[in-house]
């Protein structure tokens, strides 16, 4: 049976136009079922997942109950955690943008409580909090519930879960007795039945059937990132397998903004789609995104809200969403149409907690992979430079430049220099400058611990490092190079395509050293070696002081490790 549009349900005109204006034409189950029972006062059960829409489905009759001209708490909203609040509070203030004066005030711990008591004190209509932080000002006698017409438990069997059984009691205790109550839980336990039938009066009951969770088409993983990293990683994700669409879920529009900027400003085709920007501008970056002319769209979840494109390949949760069914809601814009996608997340720090709690709500496991690094990047990318080139010898597209090539082989160069010379600057033009990251030096880190642990003999016992038997000796572990030669340290490697003939041809040039001066030039992803004769390290070092390598300027000192 088809749901009835908002129009029908019986809300007052301002919310009926915040509804409108947010782009909802017709409600969802939970919210068609919800509302014309909430509306007449009625005490409900509420059983769905989270993400369904139920926040909407309370928030609306609650908001048609409210007096605005009276300056007291006259709706409680209670939350299991801080993250929910806020999310819940947010769209409250959405869906009553039309109500003049209208005041909402989320209440949590774990933040100064100076703010919360302000705000209090001069009115909040809709009071949003966690148990914990709502008992405490109830005792304060800092929040009045004298004037409490509703009260709404959300997720009540995931507070009950956390603990929250005897403050959530002593909250209920302590409103009116002529109240609206609304109970709205993922499952039916023994616990929360016991909560009802104590504080509810003969509440109805409405269900609603859970959704498949995830496709399975869809390859989920994750990558242990840092803050300040996320950007050169997800750089480094669409270098190294591009996606024809890719989508990328922020928690905030600030960071929706900082993300694009970031991303154009490394040559990505990327915009931007957040709740600050008119309807005009939404539609136009969707027929953008659709079209291919943006590969790459950075979201929140409710800018995101009714996005149907079938050609993404690709889902990064830049940031894990607060709940797990917006993340099932996330990856599940890939994978359509009998379509493979892949969605990966950013995970650092207490991530990890939610992340297990996706886990367990989704049944799925969520393969935990190490961050892509440079030389992979730019192994892929030589590789696909490859297949480009050996398609267009194979198709025969080869442009006609055979007399730049007749006069190249004229003046003496010969086949494979040419070849070499233009798959360089092919490189070249379609490479993006890597940035160096600190998950970086783990996984060099990790690579030289794994080195130090492979040295062992035939039997497999343990065999001893030439450097543990020259510290026994008090010796210092020496590089290898030469007698007479002293170790030049020079901050620019692989990661900046320098070459050992590079570097050679520098010194030689800027400092004008003798033939045979230069021994082993070792060079490393972020840095370089170079072995030079002793009695001209100095110089070497004083007449690079100010040079520039490939347009670069660098430090150069002598190896302190040596």
């Amino acid at each position: 049976m088809d749901t009835p549009p908002f129009t029908e349900l019986g809300l007052p005109e301002p919310l009926l136009a915040a509804v409108l204006d947010m782009g909802f034409e017709s409600p969802s189950p939970i919210q068609a079922k919800t509302i014309p029972l909430a509306l007449e006062g009625k005490d409900l059960i509420g059983l769905s997942q989270t993400g369904s829409g139920k926040t909407a489905a309370f928030a609306l009759p609650t908001l048609a109950r409210i007096d605005p001209h009276l300056a007291e708490p006259q709706a409680l909203i209670v939350c299991p955690t801080r993250e929910l609040a806020v999310q819940v509070c947010e769209e409250v203030f959405r869906l009553g943008c039309k109500i003049k004066g209208l005041r909402a005030l989320p209440v949590y711990g774990g933040t100064p409580i100076d703010r919360q008591l302000k705000g209090l004190r001069k009115g909040a209509h809709v009071v949003v909090g966690t148990p914990g932080r709502l008992l405490d000002h109830l005792k304060r006698r800092s929040f009045d519930p004298r004037n409490i017409k509703t009260v709404i438990l959300d997720e009540a069997d995931r507070m009950l879960d956390m603990g929250f059984q005897d403050e959530m009691e002593e909250l209920l205790a302590a409103l009116p007795e002529d109240r609206q109550t609304m109970f709205f839980s993922a499952t039916m336990n023994r616990r929360v039945s016991r909560l009802i039938e104590n504080f509810g009066k003969k509440p109805e009951t409405v269900e609603i059937e859970r959704k498949s969770l995830t496709v399975d088409a869809i390859d989920q993983s994750c990558c242990e990132v840092r803050q300040r990293s996320k950007v050169e990683v997800l750089s480094r994700l669409l270098d190294i397998d591009p996606p024809r669409l890719a989508l990328v879920f922020c928690n905030t529009k600030r960071l929706v903004d900082e993300v694009t900027e970031g991303l154009l400003a490394r040559g990505y085709s990327t915009d931007r789609l957040h709740g600050d920007m008119t309807q005009q501008m939404r539609e136009r970056v969707l027929a953008r995104f659709r079209e291919g002319t943006i590969e790459v769209l950075i979201a929140t979840d409710v800018a995101a809200r009714g996005l149907d494109v079938d050609d993404i390949d690709l889902v990064v949760n830049y940031e894990i969403p607060h709940d797990p069914e917006d993340y099932v809601h996330r990856i599940g814009r890939t994978g359509r149409a009998g379509r493979s996608g892949k969605a990966v997340s950013f995970v650092f720090g207490r991530d990890i907690y939610r992340l297990q709690t996706i886990e367990k709500y989704t049944r799925q496991t969520i393969r935990r992979e190490r961050v892509p690094s440079q030389e992979q990047v730019e192994g892929k990318r030589a590789d696909n430079l490859f297949q480009t080139i050996q398609e267009r010898l194979e198709t025969g597209k080869l442009g006609d430049y055979q007399t730049y090539l007749d006069r190249l082989l004229e003046q003496g160069h010969t086949a494979t220099d040419i070849a070499n010379a233009a798959f360089s600057l092919l490189r070249e033009s379609t490479t993006r400058e890597g940035e160096f990251i600190a998950e970086d030096k783990q996984k060099e880190a990790f690579a030289n611990e794994r080195q130090r642990s492979s040295w062992k003999d035939d039997r497999g016992d343990r065999k001893e490092r030439p450097e543990r038997k020259d510290r026994e000796r008090g010796a210092k572990p020496e590089r290898n190079n030469s007698k007479g030669m002293s170790c030049l340290f020079l901050n620019l490697g692989k990661a900046q395509h320098i070459k050992p003939g590079d570097i050679a041809g520098m010194i030689y040039r800027e400092c004008n050293v003798p033939d045979g001066s230069l021994g082993k030039i070792t060079i490393f992803p972020k840095h370089t070696l170079v072995d030079v004769s002793e009695e001209i390290s100095n110089d070497v070092v004083d007449g690079l002081r100010n040079a520039t390598l490939r347009g670069r300027s660098f430090k150069i000192d002598h190896d302190r490790k040596k």
